[in-house]
């Protein structure tokens, strides 16, 4: 209790300026200080500034951050940075699922990166905040051979992720492999089976058993004319569970090429890769386009046309960058 109290303490000074920017001071000089802080403080931290600022006005500082958010895109990467990771991706994806249209891109994204862990906790999140299953919206909100796939590694979520088995993933890949090349057709009922009894650590394994029994990967033999336009569908999936760095590489290549939605997508895996994998993915963004992450903030926030909370907005995002 009294260690407890030293943090609340501690992170008073965080709170001050949160309210002093968000509830309608809205004073520039604080948000610059703001800046300077949140760069600073992990998200066992941030847990401990939300504790603090109820404590202190009595109110939950994200619900203060949403009324402002949509407007704001400085109080949008606040918001974003100081939610929970789970509580985050739940709404990301009721977001997605529920907005003017469906995003299936960002729901692919958030389904195939996550580990079954992560997605079995997104899933808890999601059914206590909104009163509704995952699985449900998807099949409600999504069609074709995606509603197929995205339901089968939700539903996959639930299973155990401990230890790795290598001697299972060699005899899975083998099924694979009968599967998808003995024969004239493809089993895909076989395929979607194994998927959905394996958490994504065993899939990962199973990929990697694959590639050195016969020489090539999984995914590359999904985009053959045998496969169809299911197999072009799952390979997507598939390639964000085998390497989400690279998938989180080409969503932002994307981004960059059409502006339109590009802060978003910028903002969100910037900040949900943050204390993940984030040097990875600009690696390999760089790779691709020759542009540091870095350079693709400035190019999207930091610049006079976008307004103050634009640039004050980048400034965080480029301080999440340069503390990786």
């Amino acid at each position: 209790m009294e260690s407890s109290m030293r943090a609340s303490r501690k992170y008073e000074l965080d709170c001050q300026y949160l309210n002093s920017c968000f509830s309608g001071n809205n004073g520039a000089a604080n948000r610059q200080k703001l800046v300077e802080l949140l760069t600073c403080r992990d998200s066992q931290e941030l847990k401990l500034v939300r504790q603090a600022f109820t404590a202190l006005y009595n109110q939950d500082l994200l619900h203060l951050l949403s009324n402002t958010r949509n407007n704001d895109a400085f109080a949008n990467v606040v918001y974003l940075r100081i939610n929970e990771a789970q509580e985050r991706d739940a709404e990301i994806v009721r977001e997605a699922l529920w907005g003017w249209r469906v995003n299936l891109s960002t729901v692919i994204e958030v389904v195939s990166t996550r580990s079954s862990s992560e997605l079995h906790s997104i899933k808890q999140a999601y059914s206590f905040r909104y009163n509704s299953e995952i699985e449900e919206d998807i099949a409600h909100k999504t069609n074709g051979n995606f509603k197929e796939i995205l339901l089968t590694v939700v539903k996959s979520s639930g299973k155990y992720e401990g230890r790795v088995d290598m001697s299972m993933a060699m005899c899975d890949a083998k099924t694979l492999y009968e599967a998808m090349e003995s024969g004239n057709s493809v089993d895909w009922k076989t395929i979607m089976s194994l998927l959905k009894e394996r958490n994504t650590s065993q899939i990962k394994a199973i990929l990697v058993a694959y590639k050195q029994l016969y020489g090539h990967d999984f995914s590359k033999f999904l985009k053959s004319k045998k496969c169809g336009k299911f197999g072009n569908d799952l390979r997507i999936v598939i390639r964000g569970i085998q390497n989400p760095q690279k998938f989180f590489a080409k969503q932002l290549r994307g981004a960059l090429q059409s502006s339109v939605e590009a802060r978003d997508v910028l903002s969100r895996i910037i900040i949900s890769r943050l204390e993940i994998d984030i040097k990875d993915i600009s690696n390999a963004f760089a790779a691709k386009t020759g542009w540091s992450l870095g350079n693709f903030v400035r190019r999207e926030f930091n610049n006079s046309s976008v307004g103050q909370t634009y640039g004050l907005a980048g400034e965080l995002l480029l301080g999440f960058l340069e503390r990786c």
